[in-house]
This record gives structure tokens, sequence and C-alpha cells, in this order.
């Protein structure tokens, strides 16, 4: 009976040595190896070496860049940095560059370490294989499998290569250890820890100690503060509004925020004489006359909703298509993959005729992360 039909005992199989189970498996794979040539048959020479030391040098490297991309990201200065402060706006605009240069270092380091190891130490085979039916494997198989790959294993080197072995785990580990803290750094911070505006669960619409938030324009100048009165909007118009305070008014950091924050651009729209929206329960007053206010982020996957047509009444989110009603309904979704209306943002104009804030927003802004108690 020829190797390929007979079956082994296990322990018939554990009499085999592993040089013995690979030339099994070969034969039972109806595999013809043309050619296995180790690139080192003789170990230990400095050509040898020279190739394990460069491969080394490179996941040395990886694991350093990554080092250097979790410290960056941990400790160098992120917050906004006025750029009248001349060192402190210098080290802020090299958070981005740095964290990406380092990372991107630490990836293009393992990968070459990898293709530069396959290339110098991975034996050069050439097999030929007869195709089979797949079935289910059988103890043989099993064994002299385990056996090839041991075997590959074996010829590479990597066993008796502890120098490879430890910048490898080190680079690698690094570059896996900064990926985590990449992924999970920005959730680390506890949402619902601080009070006020700064605090998840709320907008920079929230004023935290009771002073008055006005609606202001974005023209392109931080320092420029255009608020907003009614007169400014013509009948089926709308303006994009963010929230100020006069504290804010000498706050290069404060001004820049109200105008960059995520949560923070709202759709101030002025309807047509004569339109009669539903209004939402709970929110009947929100609205000041023909004025409503509602967050410009699309409830779907947070893009924003920049256009508004005035013959429908809809606002339409160019990302996905979702249009939301803000003539007919509370600015519901009518079209589109959004399921959640817009939330509406309550207003009224005070004593000096500008559009102010008489709170924040009741629910979640953009896609619904999270829900609120009130």
């Amino acid at each position: 009976m020829s190797e390929q039909k007979k079956d082994y005992t296990e322990a018939e199989l554990a009499e085999m040595s592993r040089e013995e189970k690979v030339r099994l498996g070969l034969a039972l794979d109806d595999v013809e190896l043309v050619e296995y040539r180790d690139n080192w048959p003789v170990k230990g020479t400095r050509a040898e070496r020279r190739a394990e030391r460069a491969v080394a040098a490179w996941f040395t490297v990886a694991g350093l860049s990554a080092l250097a991309f979790i410290a960056v990201f941990i400790f160098w200065p992120w917050e906004y940095q006025d750029p009248s402060d001349g060192r402190g706006h210098f080290l802020y605009s090299l958070y981005n560059p740095l964290i990406g240069f380092f990372l991107g270092l630490s990836i293009l380091s393992v990968g070459i370490g990898v293709v530069l190891y396959q290339k110098k130490f991975i034996p050069h085979e050439v097999a030929i294989q007869q195709r089979h039916d797949g079935h289910g494997s059988s103890e043989v198989d099993k064994q002299t499998t385990a056996a090839l790959l041991a075997d590959a294993g074996e010829r590479s080197g990597i066993a008796r290569r502890s120098l490879i072995k430890r910048t490898a785990g080190f680079g690698v580990g690094a570059f896996g250890l900064g990926a985590g803290v990449y992924a999970l750094g920005g959730l680390v911070r506890n949402p619902w820890a601080e009070e006020g505006a700064d605090s998840l669960e709320h907008t920079l619409w929230l004023s935290p100690n009771g002073e008055k938030t006005y609606l202001r324009r974005d023209t392109g100048d931080p320092h420029e503060v255009s608020l907003v009165r009614p007169e400014d909007i013509d009948a089926g118009g709308f303006e994009t509004v963010f929230p100020f305070r006069e504290s804010m008014r000498n706050n290069e950091e404060e001004l820049v925020r109200s105008l960059r924050s995520g949560d923070s651009p709202v759709m101030l729209i002025r309807l047509r004489p004569g339109s009669k929206p539903i209004k939402r329960k709970g929110q009947e007053d929100f609205n000041y006359g023909d004025y409503y206010a509602y967050s410009k982020i699309c409830t779907h996957l947070g893009c924003p909703t920049s256009l508004f047509e005035q013959q429908t009444g809809r606002l339409l989110c160019p990302c996905h298509q979702s249009q939301f009603d803000v003539v007919n309904t509370y600015a519901k979704p009518v079209f589109g993959p959004a399921t959640r209306a817009l939330p509406q943002l309550p207003i009224t104009v005070d004593e000096d005729g500008y559009f102010v804030a008489k709170g924040d927003f009741i629910e979640p802004v953009g896609p619904a992360y999270w829900e609120r108690d009130s």
C-alpha cells in the first residue's frame, strides 16, 4: 500500500520524526517540491548577521516611533494657542503633523521589517500541487501539516534569531499600543464628569453662569463679532449662526471654539408669511415668530444640513440626501436615511433687538449616541 493510501495509527505517527512527517505530508498532498533553497546554507556568516541587524533595526525604529507617537499624543500641547503666543502657537501647530509622522513611520517600519525578513530569511520555495476535492482533515493530515509549518519556521531561522524576535516584539507591540491609544484616547474622558458647556451632555449654547448667549455669524474672522437681528433675514431666508457671550470677546480660544465646535452650528430660518408648521410637543415656544433655529448637524451621520429650499421648506443634507421638513413639521425627516428630527434651539430677541438663545437643546445633537433625562 502506498504512503498516499495507507492509514497511519497515532502510535506510528508518534514514532515519526518531523522530517519524515514533512515528506509524508508532501506525498499525501501530491506536492512536488521543485526547489527549496535556504538563503543561508552556511550559518553565522557576516552577511547573515548584517541582514539580521538590518531587520532588527527596522523593528526598533517601529517601536521607538510608536512610543514617540504615544508621548506626543498624550503630552504634547494640543489645545489651541493664540498666534500672538509665538512659542505656544508653534508647538500647538506641530501636534497633528507629529502624531501623523510618528504613527506613519511606525507602520512603515513594521512593514519594511516584515518584508525584509521575508526576502532575507524565508527559504525560496517552488512547489507544484495537484488539485483535490475538499474534505475533512484526517489525523495524518493534521500532524503532517503541523510538521510542515514547524519545518518552515525552523528553516526560516526565526527560532534562533533572538535579536529579531526581541525587536519585532518591541516594534509590533509598541505599534499595537500606539494604535490602542489612538483609538481609545478620545474616549478616556468621562463626558458626564463635568458640569456646564464642557460636558458632552450639553453644547456651547448652554450658558454656564446664566450669561446671555447671542446668535453670531461667522465672517471668517473669529475676532469680528457680528450679531443677528430679525430684520437681517428676508422671508424665506436663513443664516448659519453660532453661540457668543460677552465673556468670549477677549478670549481667543473661546472665540475660535464657538465657531469650530462640532455641535455649535445652527440654521436660523425665517419662514414665509402664512406658514404654519406643526410644533413639537414641549417646544411650542422655541421659535420667535416666523424665526426657527435648528441644529445644522444631520441626525444620520453628522454631516452639515447646509441647503435650504425656500419653495418646499426643506433642509437638505448633501452627504446622504436626508431631507427635513421645517414648514409643515418640526424638521422631521421626510426622505433619506435620517430617522430623527433636527433638534430645535429655543430663541428669542433681547431688549436690544438681537437674537439670543433661551437655553440649550433639550435632545442630543447629531447622531443620538446618548440620551438625556430631561
